[in-house]
């Protein structure tokens, strides 16, 4: 039980006693009758006795099927409006995208962050922001052969890596996070870190160790009554590790000042130092150093967390079904043999493309997406929802619609296929979430994604460990702002050592058998 863990009964104990007279029993406009309905809150605590704290996303599923697609409900003293199903979902994200473009102010982000970036940004600076981001990346080749180059000398970086460990258990996780990051900071940086560097890993770690506590009771608590800041939790480590990575960002930015030449542009900061230097007589610009910091820690985290995660989910995915697996296989053979991937290889490819649009909507790694917060009074499905309300778009409601899917709650790759097997596309898949505030790295995920993916399932086969059956792997997520599968370990055999265990390496030439064990701390 939640309420067993003794820090989150010491922030709840102390809640009771600092709001309890100063709660707020009236909500001013927000009293309106035709506000939307949701569960009676308690004073001070709002609903937050209702929710399962590790997984809320699961709480508001089951009141969603009660209350309908539009629905309140109180964290603390804050109201929220959550939005449920792939209709609902557009209807504000996409037709009425102005209307839910902003970003509310949550405690853990601003305490550092203070608006600047991009992905919790606000107004006008979001908006020079984002349009900086996306020109920049499009100028050092997202989307095009370059950044292709770039991916797949990664996939052979990380080929090797995995190799080298033969015979021997390691830890994918660090492995697949170290791998997809060089992509991101081969075009923040102008070049890739060894898969040993120490500050490269240290950095790394900071990162997934954010996701994991950015989705704790404790810090869900700070971000509700953040006057508790002094008070034990997880939301001062997640602090902690983001001063030491805008540390390290602002110590590199300023070496990269000092070589900097407006007609070399060699990184994504080199050309934001330079846009700085053109507008340093404007005292309106928004490119200051505390944007920059914010920018590069925004694409450093989310470039590197989310691909691995779902490239993950897929390996695991690919032990649990080897019958999709062994499809995948017979695709690549068909299409490319032992011939070298190309991006372009994609369109030739529908079922392994099927696959991985299918891991993305399994997985759901995003399920509260991100918030957003009305700009103006919104009219939606009836209800009046304020200016400056926060909206949760729930895209576990969307990936997992029963209107949308056939059997949303599988793993079903024929979601993306039509009956004579070509890809086919689903309006409800909403991975990098809709509208004004949807994925600045869409393109580059997508071809990371494909990239990785399929080099991976030309070189190796997946299965599970001796002893133990396909039926035998958890798929229960872990706990955080995103939901990874559980920690695994693996074990590598070459081909030649197959016959061992009872394998026929002759069938599979140019694969290595890869064996993952489940972690049993999970």
């Amino acid at each position: 039980m939640i309420l067993e863990d003794p820090v989150v009964l010491l922030l709840l104990f102390a809640i009771t006693f600092v709001f309890i007279f100063t709660v707020k029993r009236g909500w001013s406009k927000r009293t309106c009758l035709n506000y939307p309905p949701g569960p009676r809150p308690l004073p001070v605590l709002g609903n937050l006795h209702q929710l399962d704290l590790k997984r809320p996303y699961r709480t508001l599923l089951e009141l969603s099927e009660k209350y309908g697609p539009v629905f309140s409900i109180q964290m603390g003293p804050k109201k929220m409006v959550v939005l449920s199903g792939y209709k609902m979902v557009k209807e504000a994200l996409v037709n009425q995208a102005d209307a839910f473009a902003e970003r509310p102010k949550i405690p853990i982000f601003e305490k550092l962050a203070k608006g600047h970036g991009i992905i919790f940004a606000h107004g006008e600076n979001w908006k020079a922001m984002r349009r900086f981001t996306l020109t920049t990346l499009r100028d050092f080749g997202m989307g095009k052969r370059t950044i292709e180059d770039k991916i797949l000398e990664e996939c052979d970086y990380l080929i090797q890596e995995f190799e080298s460990h033969e015979g021997s258990s390691f830890d994918t996780t660090e492995t697949m996070n170290v791998a997809v990051s060089n992509v991101i900071v081969s075009i923040m940086l102008g070049h890739r870190f060894d898969y040993k560097d120490p500050k490269f890993l240290h950095l790394i770690h900071l990162t997934i160790e954010n996701f994991q506590l950015g989705g704790s009771p404790t810090v869900m608590l700070f971000n509700t009554f953040p006057a508790l800041e002094f008070l034990p939790g997880n939301h001062k480590t997640v602090l902690k590790n983001l001063e030491e990575l805008y540390s390290f960002i602002q110590q590199t930015f300023v070496e990269y000042l000092k070589q900097l030449d407006a007609n070399d542009q060699r990184s994504f900061i080199d050309a934001f130092l330079v846009k700085q230097q053109e507008e340093k007589s404007n005292p309106d610009s928004h490119f200051k150093n505390e944007n920059l910091q914010s920018l590069v820690s925004n694409l450093f985290m989310a470039g590197t967390e989310t691909t691995s995660t779902t490239l993950r989910w897929g390996l695991l995915l690919m032990m649990k079904y080897p019958d999709i697996q062994k499809k995948v296989h017979e695709e690549i053979e068909r299409v490319l043999g032992s011939a070298r991937l190309r991006y372009e290889h994609r369109k030739k490819m529908p079922y392994i493309d099927a696959v991985i649009h299918e891991i993305q909507r399994f997985a759901n790694i995003l399920p509260m997406n991100l918030p957003r917060e009305t700009t103006e009074d919104v009219r939606l499905y009836g209800y009046v929802i304020p200016k400056g309300t926060y909206i949760i778009p729930l895209l576990a409601s969307v990936l997992h619609d029963k209107t949308q899917w056939e059997k949303p709650g599988e793993f079903y790759p024929q979601h993306f296929l039509s009956t004579d097997g070509k890809f086919v596309k689903n309006e409800a898949f909403m991975p990098f979430s809709a509208g004004r505030r949807i994925c600045a790295g869409e393109t580059l995920a997508k071809m990371e994604l494909f990239l990785f993916f399929t080099s991976l399932l030309q070189r190796f086969t997946f299965h599970p460990p001796p002893g133990l059956t396909s039926s035998d792997l958890s798929l229960t997520p872990a706990v955080g702002i995103t939901t990874p599968q559980c920690p695994i370990r693996s074990v590598l055999y070459h081909a030649d050592e197959l016959q061992l265990l009872g394998k026929d390496a002759q069938t599979q030439p140019h694969f290595i058998l890869l064996l993952i064990h489940p972690h049993t701390a999970c």
